[in-house]
């Protein structure tokens, strides 16, 4: 097991293994959070593994699209909503969303219970935006973030938000 590990080059020829309380949290542990377990700086770059736990009935961002990266939604526990393009997706345990660069997406929790997923994204980087938009707490309104998503190469829509909020009755954290 490991504890929090400082970004340094991953040595691949290791052994690692990645406990289920280790990795950087942020939020609100046990209730919303994001867990980074592998960043992408640990992983060579090519990827890195994120662990994202929402609580029922919210929208885990609001309404974006990756110029430089893919993401994978495995989920573990609960049900996933996701808007992909012009297409509404549901996933439960055990199914994967895909989410590539370039098109518009934004997902949820769809259920009355916790959602638990596993956020892949391919190249690793973009999981540094998570601990920067963490550390905006209260400050956390929507020109903040568009400026920290834009340094990462995503352009964000909050106006295409509210009515995914309302045809699902979610809530949002910003």
């Amino acid at each position: 097991m490991t504890a929090t590990i400082p970004d340094t080059p991953f040595n691949l020829t290791k052994v690692r293994i990645v406990g289920t309380n280790d990795g950087d949290i942020l939020g609100m542990p046990g209730v919303m959070h994001d867990r980074i377990m592998l960043s992408g700086m640990e992983a060579g770059g090519g990827f890195a593994l994120v662990e994202q736990l929402l609580p029922p009935r919210m929208l885990a961002a609001p309404l974006h699209r990756h110029t430089r990266e893919d993401e994978y939604s495995y989920v573990l526990e609960g049900r996933v909503g996701a808007l992909l393009g012009n297409v509404e997706v549901f996933g439960d345990a055990g199914q994967l969303i895909c989410k590539p660069r370039g098109q518009w997406h934004t997902y949820w929790n769809a259920g009355d219970e916790p959602l638990r997923i596993l956020e892949m994204i391919s190249p690793g980087g973009f999981e540094q935006a998570f601990r920067e938009l963490n550390a905006l707490g209260e400050a956390a309104t929507p020109e903040a973030i568009s400026r920290i998503s834009n340094r990462y190469g995503v352009e964000v829509d909050f106006e295409g938000t509210p009515p995914i909020i309302n045809r699902h009755g979610l809530e949002f954290w910003a």
